[in-house]
């Protein structure tokens, strides 16, 4: 690479091969002429080669990053025995006198300088051969001496291997029968003096044809000799010819030089400082190729193609776009992203709202980077590395979700990366205005705004109102349209009356049609909102979703709705179903939900958080293919995964008890019609009489104006801000964080959200609280008494809050539970470290039943019922709940709690059976799952956390092999083993097909049966 680092070094390796020494090649020398001396001449050879090779000056290899150490048996270019016998023959040739006596000029000589800073070596292997291209003026480089070569000379460079030994020998043999003069002759007269000729890979004739030319000058002495040495010529071709060729696949063959292709002219591309790679949208028609092969898109809607070309986008403004959902607005993000990685060579980062969204992006973009040159890094969960891994050639694509998106912010801030952040990219950025995750959205994107004025900012969503206000926020523009790839029609039902939306209508719907369908008595009990008529006019042909109110109410919809079907819905697709219920005993360890059980034989299946995450992923699976035909669901779905369908009906215009927003009632009804299947998208809302009112304004009203909620979250808001800022040094005094919070969303809503006190107040306030806290530190500048002056510097316990992103509503709280841990830390089990490790939040959500809370604290060990003393709950008080009986002395509700759930994880990790522990604790899978996923995650924050607090040194070797367990809820020898990608996923298919063998051994008859012998000996 040349001092400007412009250009890009790309590490090629080649194959090793069986190569011979030069001794056994000399040693098979057929001709008589070379027998006398060969000895002490490659004695002599190999020691002034090898002194050769010690002096001189090779390029220090770089450090390359993991991917690119896989090459374990392979040379590289900086330690390679075939280019230190190239480079012998090399020195030989420029002793000649020729090239000694040869007069540089100053013209030559400065060209020889620059063409010094572009010398390239490329090794292409293709069975066999192989073929070196080296830059003209590579000895110059390589010795420092200002000797113009010839470019006869330079021709032997382009000759395979096995041949240039050839002509070594051709060398010394000439030189001891002609001398030098006749060498220099020789080879003047055998060669075209042709600059920059290139010989094609495969030579084998050319060297004959070089004996033949110089054969017509030569006296016949000449000629005799040159036959001995063309026979040598061919015995050694021969021999190469029956050299073992390494067997490749064509196939594989033509995509390594397909992708070789198309890197090199990325390469010149983006040395001539270009960002266009080729022809679909600055991108090579590689990239067009792949979402034909992966998606089936062939052709982007006009209102992408408009996008994608917009000025704005052109010169890399921020972008705000918004379209109704299904209008393909992931698309044109994935293209914009796809620009930044390959054309600019830059990171990217994808924020995206739930973990199941992250996996579907995951899973559908590492294909495109598997063939195209990126990393695809899942940020999720417990998952994700910070500071991420700083690569030298392929870049990174960071799929994050709102909070990991956040710490990974933070880290590159912290390492003085963000700069190498190119793009990010927000989906639902409507989600900035919910509650605390919106804030710490609002913080991330804030961040990136103030530190790197280089980071390109796209949001995209379907629900945007006060667009001006994220705009001013984002310093963005901003594009909408209102296209669907499919017409949605929305509908009303009031009894058996549906009607149709009509913004016209002076009530703002018009009578569409009356439900025609013959209802049982028995079945209008069941189904008094015609349910199954609703239904069953598109299943199961195509495809329904029925948004419920609660998770409950989906399970029972989907059983009584496959109770009133026909058993003709048995028949269809009927091998598909038992596969679909097969593969969900296998990932359950033989388990299945009785619901499913009587349900998916129909088509029909309930998709809420109850569900493990495998299940919801099979679940999925099967409705994407059509072999389920009907998803009962709660309205998380509407926010995760991708499901359309023909129909959608809201069973009623609630989300558990609140009411319905317009911004859930357009989520929801956004799934309805599939572009390429569908003609038409329906939706029907069911209401009774007294919701009507309500309803008509529902759907007739704007959406709902996105608000800041950094100030509203007080401790995960406004507050973690402030200690984040002065952690990183992004502002660690009153003027400057003032400054950045007028930049903020909250900044640019201040006048609205702000009635009593002001921002400057409120910034006061929050400082106020962080040093009062502990959390940091006020430092007065010398001789200023000027407020705004004053410095700031986090303590060590801000620090650790900081790092480990702990809740700063429970900081104090943690810290003290921690300290107090360690006067009798219990190691006889892990129930102790599980208990300091179990999340705060969760405790407020859950309700104990206190006979299996009871039963559970009865079977703890003598030193594990001391714990539950430590932490402030007597078995007293668990007896007299669990009994019913009256409570005087008052516990602290959230520690009883928390101790329940540390009792659920207890017996996880002892049992390591999501379902056993379910049905023992009587919660739902999904539950517990998210339990396991919550402690794993807040284990990693505590662990960060004494990290930083030299006091809690003891707890870092402890929280590391928990956070493990936790993460992978097995048992602790299998640990290491599931840390190797892909190891969980194929245990757990082996485990159920063992599983699978062992049931259908025992359901097996012996084959002496007595019945089986009679019915066998009936049939004969």
């Amino acid at each position: 690479m040349d001092e400007g680092g412009s250009r890009i070094r790309r590490r090629v390796s080649v194959r090793k091969r069986n190569r011979p020494s030069l001794e056994s090649v000399f040693a098979a020398s057929p001709a008589t002429e070379l027998k006398h001396s060969d000895e002490e001449k490659e004695d002599e050879e190999m020691v002034a080669g090898s002194r050769r090779r010690k002096t001189v000056d090779v390029q220090p290899v770089e450090i390359i990053d993991s991917e690119e150490d896989m090459f374990g048996d392979y040379d590289s270019f900086a330690e390679n025995s075939f280019l230190a016998q190239v480079d012998d023959l090399e020195q030989k040739y420029l002793q000649l006198p020729e090239h000694r006596n040869h007069a540089t000029d100053h013209a030559t000589e400065d060209l020889c300088s620059e063409s010094d800073k572009h010398n390239t070596l490329n090794v292409t292997v293709v069975g066999d051969c192989t073929e070196l291209n080296i830059g003209d003026h590579t000895k110059n480089q390589s010795r420092h001496e200002d000797v113009s070569i010839e470019p006869e000379a330079d021709i032997l460079y382009d000759v395979p291997s096995s041949q240039v030994l050839f002509f070594e020998n051709l060398h010394n043999f000439s030189s001891d029968l002609g001398g030098p003069s006749t060498e220099e002759k020789d080879w003047n007269s055998s060669f075209p003096k042709t600059v920059n000729e290139e010989f094609p890979v495969n030579s084998r004739e050319q060297p004959q044809q070089t004996v033949e030319s110089s054969s017509k000058i030569r006296t016949s002495s000449d000629a005799n000799r040159r036959k001995s040495l063309k026979d040598h010529l061919k015995s050694t071709m021969t021999g190469n010819a029956k050299a073992q060729t390494p067997i490749f696949s064509r196939t594989k063959q033509l995509k390594e030089t397909l992708l070789s292709e198309e890197i090199n002219v990325a390469k010149k591309t983006i040395e001539s400082s270009s960002d266009d790679l080729g022809p679909f949208y600055s991108l090579p028609s590689k990239v067009r190729d792949l979402y034909v092969q992966f998606k089936g898109i062939e052709k982007l809607y006009e209102w992408q193609h408009t996008c994608l070309t917009l000025k704005s986008v052109q010169e890399r403004k921020n972008l705000i776009y918004s379209l109704p959902t299904s209008g393909g607005k992931t698309l044109v993000a994935e293209i914009l992203m796809l620009q930044e990685l390959l054309c600019r060579r830059r990171d990217v980062l994808m924020i995206l709202p739930y973990v199941a969204i992250v996996q579907e992006k995951i899973s559908g973009l590492s294909s495109f980077g598997i063939e195209l040159g990126f990393f695809v890094e899942e940020y999720a969960g417990s998952k994700g590395k910070f500071p991420p891994i700083k690569r030298r050639e392929k870049k990174s694509l960071y799929i994050a979700t709102i909070e990991k998106g956040h710490s990974l912010v933070n880290s590159l801030i912290e390492t003085g990366r963000i700069s190498s952040l190119g793009l990010v990219v927000v989906d639902e950025l409507h989600m900035i205005g919910e509650g605390t995750r919106g804030a710490i959205l609002e913080m991330t994107l804030a961040k990136i705004l103030y530190t790197s004025k280089t980071t390109q900012i796209i949001g995209m969503s379907a629900t945007l109102n006060n667009v001006e206000d994220l705009q001013k926020f984002l310093q963005a523009e901003y594009y909408t349209s209102q296209f669907r790839p499919v017409e949605l029609k929305e509908y009303l039902k009031i009894n058996d009356t549906i009607y149709e939306v009509d913004s016209r209508a002076e009530n703002g719907m018009t009578f569409s049609r009356l439900l025609n369908y013959k209802y049982s008595d028995t079945l209008k009990k069941m189904d008094p909102d015609h349910l199954v008529a609703l239904v069953t006019e598109v299943i199961p042909s195509y495809s329904c979703l029925v948004f419920c109110p609660t998770k409950k109410n989906c399970e029972n919809v989907a059983e009584m709705i496959c109770k009133s079907l026909s058993k003709e819905y048995l028949k269809h697709k009927e091998k598909e179903k038992q596969e679909v219920i097969k593969n969900l005993k296998n990932v359950s360890g033989g388990n299945l939900c009785r619901v499913l059980k009587h349900t998916i034989p129909f088509g029909v299946a309930y998709h809420h958080s109850g569900l493990t995450s495998d299940e919801r992923k099979l679940l999925e699976e099967a409705y994407s293919t059509g072999v389920l035909c009907l998803f009962t669901c709660t309205s998380t779905l509407a926010a995760g995964v991708n499901l359309p369908a023909r129909r959608v009906i809201l069973r009623a215009p609630y989300v558990a008890k609140e009411f319905l927003k317009r911004n859930q009632y357009k989520q929801m009804i956004g799934r309805a019609g599939r572009a390429g299947i569908d003609s038409v998208g329906e939706s029907i809302l069911i209401l009774q009489e007294r919701d009507k009112q309500q309803v008509l304004e529902l759907i007739s009203k704007p959406l709902e104006n996105c608000y800041s909620h950094l100030v509203e979250e007080f401790t995960k808001g406004i507050q973690t801000l402030f200690l984040s800022l002065i952690g990183l040094k992004i502002a660690t005094n009153l003027d400057d964080i003032y400054r950045f919070m007028s930049g903020t969303f909250f900044g640019v809503q201040q006048k609205v959200l702000l009635k009593e006190k002001s921002l400057w107040e409120i910034t006061l306030d929050s400082l106020r609280y962080l040093t009062e806290k502990g959390l940091l530190q006020k430092d007065t500048m010398c001789g200023s008494k000027e407020e705004f002056q004053n410095n700031f510097h986090i303590t060590k316990l801000g620090r650790a809050s900081f790092k480990g992103t702990i809740d700063l509503a429970y900081c104090d709280i943690l810290y003290r539970d921690l300290k107090k841990g360690l006067e009798g830390l219990m190691l006889e089990s892990l129930l102790h470290l599980i208990y300091l490790t179990t999340p705060y939040d969760m405790a407020s959500q859950c309700d104990p039943d206190w006979m299996i809370y009871f039963r559970q604290f009865n079977q703890l060990s003598p030193a594990e019922q001391n714990v539950i003393a430590l932490v402030g709950v007597s078995e007293n008080f668990i007896g007299k709940k669990a009994s019913g009986q009256a409570i005087r002395k008052k516990v602290d509700k959230n520690i009883v709690n928390r101790l329940y759930l540390s009792f659920i994880l207890y017996t996880l990790l002892k049992e390591t059976n999501i379902w056993s522990v379910s049905e023992k604790f009587n919660m739902p899978r999904g539950y517990i799952q998210s339990l396991l996923s919550a402690a794993a995650a807040f284990s990693s924050c505590v662990l960060h956390f004494c990290e930083e607090l030299e006091e809690f040194w003891v707890y870092r070797a402890l929280l590391g092999e928990l956070t493990k367990k936790l993460t992978y809820c097995v048992k602790a020898e299998l640990i290491p083993l599931m840390e190797v990608t892909g190891v969980l996923e194929m245990l757990l298919h082996e485990k159920a097909e063992a599983l699978q063998e062992e049931v259908e051994e025992l359901l097996r008859l012996p084959s002496d049966f007595p019945g089986l012998v009679a019915s066998s000996t009936e049939k004969a």
